[in-house]
């Protein structure tokens, strides 16, 4: 179906622009319930791509300006309003000026990890997480240039986004990778010019599914730009709630996800501009 295409974003300066109308009748449907009963309403969003811009390393990565001003805002009307990264629970918090937001929730490493105000949990490291460390560092070392490691505690990421050819580089990885994952007991997650590693049964279709049932959500507004976001999206439409997925689009969205969207935005620029034009709705 063709999916409209909503807010670009701007200034925070300038006026807050209208709340888009969704595409689909399960998008517009989904968004009046949010704005009728906010107290029942989720607001759950990645982070890489949807709050923080694309960059070229991990470690460059930081929340687009007005983030966490429009994360409190929402906060403060909604029922619960979250962040469900492949990152540690802690380093969106840094990067992203999130520690004073009150009732915020976290969920760090595929919901592996929970951060709110009172600090974080997090579990023991999968039994398999140091072998598969080791054995990707030295599959990493032998790769072609521009492919890194990122340590990321409870799993390890493979990037070729550096790489002359980045797609054709993962491809050759890939049967490689995945002998890494049998052997340590993980699955490989792939994304974004990336295969990750992590610890089987963890992804985002788990912990928004969690998210549901903790927070008695009758409505949920879902936001992501990735592979990695589509089980999210998946068990959204497979639960007896009012459900809106927001695309961040750009040019390295895949079709599967704008496909499945009721509403996409130009980028994080969008997504802010959206979570703004919400909280002046419910505000007004």
């Amino acid at each position: 179906p063709d999916r409209r295409r909503g807010l670009r974003g701007g200034d925070r300066g300038h006026e807050v622009s209208s709340l888009p109308v969704p595409s689909t009748q399960d998008g517009r449907s989904a968004l009046a319930a949010v704005l009728a009963e906010p107290a029942k309403a989720l607001v759950a969003l990645d982070f890489d791509g949807t709050l923080s811009p694309i960059v070229e390393r991990p470690e460059q990565a930081y929340a687009q300006s007005g983030a966490a001003a429009a994360l409190a805002a929402l906060a403060g009307v909604l029922g619960r309003v979250a962040i469900v990264t492949g990152r540690p629970a802690a380093d969106v918090v840094r990067r992203s000026g999130l520690a004073d937001v009150d009732g915020l929730v976290v969920l760090g490493h595929y919901g592996l990890e929970r951060w709110t105000a009172g600090g974080l949990t997090t579990p023991d490291p999968h039994p398999g997480a140091a072998a598969a460390r080791k054995a990707a560092a030295s599959l990493v070392a032998d790769a072609p240039p521009g492919v890194t490691l990122e340590d990321k505690g409870h799993s390890v990421a493979i990037h070729t986004r550096r790489a002359t050819d980045p797609a054709a580089t993962l491809d050759a990885l890939r049967p490689a990778v995945e002998q890494i994952a049998r052997d340590a007991g993980l699955e490989v997650a792939p994304g974004r010019y990336v295969l990750e590693l992590r610890p089987p049964g963890t992804d985002k279709g788990a912990a928004l599914r969690a998210l549901v049932a903790e927070a008695g959500a009758r409505s949920v507004v879902f936001l992501g730009d990735d592979l990695g976001d589509l089980p999210a999206v998946t068990a959204l439409r497979g639960m007896d709630v009012a459900g809106l997925v927001v695309c961040s689009d750009s040019d390295e969205t895949p079709d599967a996800l704008r496909l499945e969207a009721d509403l996409v935005v130009d980028g994080p620029p969008g997504v802010v501009a959206f979570l703004d034009a919400l909280a002046a709705a419910l505000s007004a």
